[in-house]
């Protein structure tokens, strides 16, 4: 065999190798499938005494929780810029509806079959009952309350013009489970799944203190349930999460501190910033791979310009090709706590020099951000990096003071927050 033959079959076989693994096993999305969200929740009829599955039917009654609905990231994910951007990338590939729009009533297709896991190749055909409008309600009412002709809750002595049904899960964590715990595929490494917040929850303080995912994210009301019903303990259909700054906050804690309390030109001042996953019962940042923080130092004179800058990142480094692998993962668990350290030698004729830090949460990147608007039309305007925390402090004699007065700050802070998520049992 000629040397260029060798080299040939050589190329053919690598070639074959590589045609076998992009078709065969590694997956076109970035999660493996299971069971329960490898299809969509079955057709659902209206139960009797309803007639419409809408959410606008729901509200008729429950008047409250519907309202609180519409404002929720629940009631907008299949409509979200951000998602539409995305899904775009992933050349609308059907199975992300399984989440955003559960409903086999929402989906314009019947999945029939996957061969072999592999979204790509799944037998679809057109689904007689599909509502488009009903789409645009995401994770509506039904998703999570109906099932089988009967409306399903949280209370086992609901009185209702409907058949209602007492079910469990609604005290536990387990009713978040379907789809904020996707796991890996093939050829994916993740030290959890690219969404596992609810993986990252499990066994953890919070839950050993009673604590579930709706304790804070669906926080305790008394009110009646429906229009005209008696008054009893239930929950906020809210579900605020890494896409609202105040909830962000509230898991934050922020602390900084310095070697001196009153520098003056020449000395080398150094300051620790400490952040402390005080309030989230799973890693912070946590969800989409793609978030983070940033932890910013930056050295301003008198007018403005910027003498030095240091920036550290919190998330997850990932190689998405040709494997995907999770290189590096240096989120906070629950109660845990990071210091960023930095330090600056004023010059022997410092004067109004300043020390700003900042601490930012990241949906995405810059880059990412550009892409989608370039490439997959973003056109959505919703702000997709807040700051959290933003201090400044004199390098002078008045630093000590400036201190104290931010530490202050900081406590009242978590004190008018710390009570809004309160245990629950999960029986």
């Amino acid at each position: 065999m000629t040397r260029g033959l060798t080299i040939g079959l050589g190329v053919l076989v690598a070639a074959g190798l590589v045609y076998l693994y992009y078709t065969e096993i590694k997956p076109v999305v970035i999660f493996g499938l299971r069971d329960d969200y490898a299809h969509a929740i079955p057709f659902q009829k209206p139960p009797d005494g309803l007639v419409s599955l809408k959410a606008e039917s729901c509200g008729q009654c429950h008047r409250e929780i519907y309202e609180e609905w519409k404002t929720s990231i629940h009631a907008h994910a299949y409509e979200d810029p951000f998602f539409q951007a995305y899904w775009k990338k992933d050349k609308n590939i059907w199975v992300c509806l399984n989440c955003h729009t559960p409903l086999e009533n929402q989906q314009p297709t019947l999945i029939k079959e996957i061969p072999r896991g592999r979204v790509e190749k799944a037998v679809q055909e057109p689904n007689p009952r599909y509502d488009p409008e009903y789409q645009k309600e995401s994770v509506t009412c039904a998703a999570c309350h109906v099932r089988d002709g009967v409306i399903l809750g949280p209370f086992e002595d609901s009185i209702a013009p409907h058949p209602t049904k007492f079910d469990p899960k609604f005290r536990t964590a387990e009713l978040c489970y379907r789809c904020h715990n996707v796991v890996s595929g093939p050829a994916q490494f993740y030290n959890v799944g690219p969404c596992g917040t609810y993986a990252e929850y499990e066994g953890k303080h919070w839950q050993e203190q009673g604590f579930i995912c709706q304790s804070c994210h669906m926080p305790e009301i008394e009110r009646p349930v429906a229009v005209g019903g008696p008054i009893r303990l239930g929950r906020q259909h809210l579900w605020r999460g890494g896409h609202d700054p105040n909830m962000v906050k509230r898991a934050v804690e922020i602390q900084v501190k310095a070697n001196m309390d009153a520098p003056k030109p020449g000395d080398r001042v150094g300051f620790t910033l400490t952040l402390t996953n005080a309030g989230a019962g799973h890693k912070i940042p946590t969800g989409d791979p793609d978030r983070f923080f940033t932890v910013e130092f930056t050295v301003e004179d008198g007018q403005g310009k910027v003498l030095e800058r240091q920036s550290s990142t919190m998330g997850r480094w990932i190689l998405w090709q040709p494997a995907i692998v999770e290189l590096y993962d240096n989120r906070l668990l629950p109660l845990a706590s990071r210091d960023y350290q930095f330090a600056y030698r004023l010059p022997p004729d410092a004067k109004g020099v300043i020390l700003k830090t900042k601490v930012q949460y990241h949906i995405l990147t810059d880059g990412q951000h550009e892409m989608l608007r370039n490439k997959y039309g973003l056109t959505g305007t919703d702000p997709y990096r807040f700051v959290i925390d933003e201090r400044e402090f004199p390098l002078s004699k008045d630093l000590g003071a400036a201190l104290s007065q931010g530490s202050r700050i900081a406590a009242v802070s978590r004190r008018h927050e710390g009570n809004s998520c309160k245990p629950t049992a999960q029986g």
